[in-house]
């Protein structure tokens, strides 16, 4: 109750600055309006978008229309613990500076929003706007929370909205659900794409252990087409929200079709994780004879990403759900919970007979970066060396190296480190949080030593590029070939980065340079 008035106190506040209307309703509410002290609380993410306050999970919507880049997001806006799901709003023009706007979606009475996706209907084939104003469809599993304490099984049902004024207010469509359950307990998380050779739209969404694609003429009238994945990739958990979209193989121009399925648990090193297929779609159906599990990204905390619809430059941008629900609900932040990653560029490469979906961060987010540090250094064996800075969780640091057998050690005044090498001889990258700072909030926050193969990174110089914000680190190796999302949570900034040679070779460290990150907010 404390926390109901404390949020009503604060929409009241704000209301004669920004409102939310429900059509549907005729109700005002609030969306949570940032002020400038909100972005200073320990762990706040200083380059990467987060929630003014309250509880985030899965990015939803991610669309692009008339100069704007749209994030929606699952969001309860009365408790920092999961609650009953909204569709929260962000916007932004780069991709780094967002806005935050009033809420989007609200629940009704067929159920909670949970996760889905947006669309540009430009031709107007829903007949929800007009040849001169196409609406913004958004597309969205609703999820009967009495059903499903009732024991029902057919609790989780696809409903769209749609927005004539580029997503500021959005009206339900009227006779919702557009798409029924025929009994299948985990039915949701579509995402809605025009497929041009069949002038149709095309809808995956997934249905426990396998994804399900649906075709439809308007957005309303659906139909299935085909199944996926019953015994294909991992398995060890629900199979949530799918993506599909092509993408050109880098230097040849082959074109191949990309699955992303996320799964939780079952990920590489515990809890969430997203796995991806290569392979082909006809307009019907997916297939792919990929046998080996492939992850977009090996770290703990990279989940439920998606990526943009009608992008207008040739890129497939992505952006993940920085947590696992391992722990997500027990992450020690007091005003909000959970960051999304930075947005990143999909790429697509071959290597004999096999490709590999590669992500890295967008050029345009090297603006916010401003280099202070730059050296090379060589160590001997067992030799090491230290660099101080006041700040590296607020920084970028790059460096290249052909070695393969070194750890770069993290640490401040407190004695905490983040612990990460190459190990050649096992052919991984490790990652180990154990001694990072708070850990007790979980169990297994700590306890799990990140692992991530190299066997297919090629010899030579590779790059390493680590992005350390308040609460977490994403690694890129080999521009983005290997990657590992991580948060962390230390009682006070690392001050100082410590490379140590752990091989008989001498250890060459080239092009090395920290960069200070520019604050966002």
């Amino acid at each position: 109750m404390r926390v109901k008035l404390i949020y009503l106190f604060i929409c009241l506040f704000v209301v004669s600055i920004f409102s939310c209307r429900n059509k549907e309703e005729n109700n005002t509410e609030t969306a949570p309006i940032p002020e400038l002290s909100l972005f200073k609380e320990p762990y706040r993410p200083q380059f990467h978008f987060t929630p003014a306050e309250m509880w985030m999970n899965d990015p939803n919507g991610l669309v692009y229309h008339n100069g704007i880049y749209h994030l929606f997001y699952q969001y309860y806006p009365e408790d920092i613990i999961w609650g009953p799901m909204h569709w929260g709003h962000a916007t932004s023009k780069d991709l780094i500076y967002w806005e935050h706007k009033p809420i989007a979606l609200f629940p009704d009475e067929n159920g909670y929003i949970f996760s889905g996706s947006a669309v540009v209907d430009r031709n107007n084939t829903s007949g929800l706007g007009t040849p001169d104003n196409p609406p913004l469809v958004a597309i969205f599993t609703y999820h009967d929370i009495n059903k499903e304490k009732d024991g029902s099984d057919d609790f989780q049902t696809q409903g769209i909205a749609y927005s004539l004024d580029n997503g500021e207010s959005w009206t339900k469509y009227e006779s919702n659900p557009v798409l029924g359950n025929e009994g299948i307990r985990d039915f949701r998380d579509p995402k809605v794409f025009w497929h041009d050779p069949t002038q149709s739209w095309i809808l995956v969404l997934v249905a426990g252990d396998h994804a399900r694609f649906y075709k439809s003429e308007d957005l309303i009238s659906w139909n299935l087409l085909s199944e996926f994945g019953k015994e294909s990739g991992a398995h060890g958990g629900v199979w949530e929200c799918p993506d599909l979209f092509p993408l050109k193989v880098s230097d040849s121009g082959e074109e191949k079709w990309v699955l992303i399925i996320s799964i939780n648990p079952g990920a590489p090193n515990g809890g969430s994780g997203t796995q991806y297929f290569i392979g082909g779609f006809d307009g019907t159906t997916f297939t792919s004879d990929q046998e080996e599990e492939k992850w977009i990204d090996w770290g703990t905390d990279n989940y439920a990403g998606i990526t943009y619809n009608n992008e207008p430059n040739d890129q497939r941008i992505f952006i993940g759900w920085m947590s696992n629900w391992a722990y997500a609900r027990d992450t020690p932040t007091r005003e909000w919970r959970s960051a999304m990653t930075v947005p990143r560029s999909l790429s697509l490469n071959k290597s004999g007979n096999s490709y590999e979906l590669t992500n890295y961060p967008l050029d345009n987010l090297g603006t916010i970066f401003k280099p202070e540090l730059k050296k090379d250094f060589e160590l001997v064996a067992e030799g090491s060396e230290m660099i101080s800075f006041d700040h590296f969780n607020q920084s970028e640091i790059r460096f290249k190296t052909p070695n393969r057998n070194f750890e770069f050690i993290f640490g401040n005044g407190l004695g905490e480190q983040l612990s990460m090498a190459l190990d050649g001889e096992k052919e991984l990258f490790l990652l180990d949080r154990s001694k990072s700072g708070k850990t007790d909030f979980q169990e297994e926050f700590g306890k799990i030593i990140q692992k991530a193969p190299i066997t297919d990174i090629p010899d030579g110089e590779i790059e390493v590029r680590v992005l350390m914000d308040w609460s977490s680190v994403e690694i890129f190796i080999n521009n983005g070939q290997r990657v590992l999302t991580a948060q962390i949570f230390p009682n006070e900034n690392y001050t100082y980065l410590t490379f140590k040679n752990v091989s008989a070779e001498n250890l060459i460290i080239n092009d090395f340079e920290v960069s200070r990150a520019e604050s966002i907010w």
